[in-house]
């Protein structure tokens, strides 16, 4: 009968999981959907305090808008971790390894205008859509036709909300 493994040596198994993507391709986009995860986590993040913390005549509807955002933002974590882990990756472990990863910058400013907020997430927001398209390349490159199905769909959604932004933003048209 085997012996069951220590907590200690149950660290130290691999998580490799099988995948015909060759060990680079696993490396290289694993690494870049990471980061991809961190700046979702980030995004995520200054979304819902921008919800908590939005004032102002339009509270009503940021607030509504930021919480949609936040939803939508939050439902491709899982997805993105998930698919690190299909291809033989593994992904984030902590606030510390997000906060390492992220390129999207925090806003921990005590007060933020609504309008600033608004184009401070549109700015964000382009910025993740850039580097979907990046990691996108990547998945071309390796022949990685899932994940750059998954990040066809973010960068759609991410598009959404850029327009949702920027429509937000807009002074009316006094001439019509």
């Amino acid at each position: 009968m085997n012996k069951p493994l220590t907590p200690k040596e149950r660290q130290k198994v691999k998580l490799d999981t099988p995948t015909d993507l060759g060990s680079n391709a696993t490396r290289d986009i694993s690494g870049a959907l990471n980061a991809l995860l961190a700046d979702v986590f980030a995004l995520y993040m200054k979304t819902k305090n921008f919800h908590w913390h939005v004032s102002g005549p339009h509270f009503r509807s940021l607030h509504l808008l930021f919480d949609e955002h936040g939803d939508q933002i939050f439902a491709m974590t899982d997805e993105i971790a998930e698919r690190v882990r299909k291809i033989g990756g593994t992904t984030l472990r902590s606030i510390g390894n997000i906060a390492r990863l992220q390129r999207i910058s925090d806003n921990d400013a005590e007060y933020v205008d609504p309008l600033d907020m608004v184009a401070e997430l549109g700015q964000d927001n382009q910025a993740l859509i850039a580097s979907m398209r990046q990691v996108h390349e990547l998945c071309d490159e390796e022949n990685d036709v899932a994940t750059a199905s998954l990040l066809e769909n973010w960068i759609d959604e991410a598009e959404r909300r850029v327009w949702f932004l920027f429509e937000t933003s807009r002074a009316g048209d006094p001439g019509h």
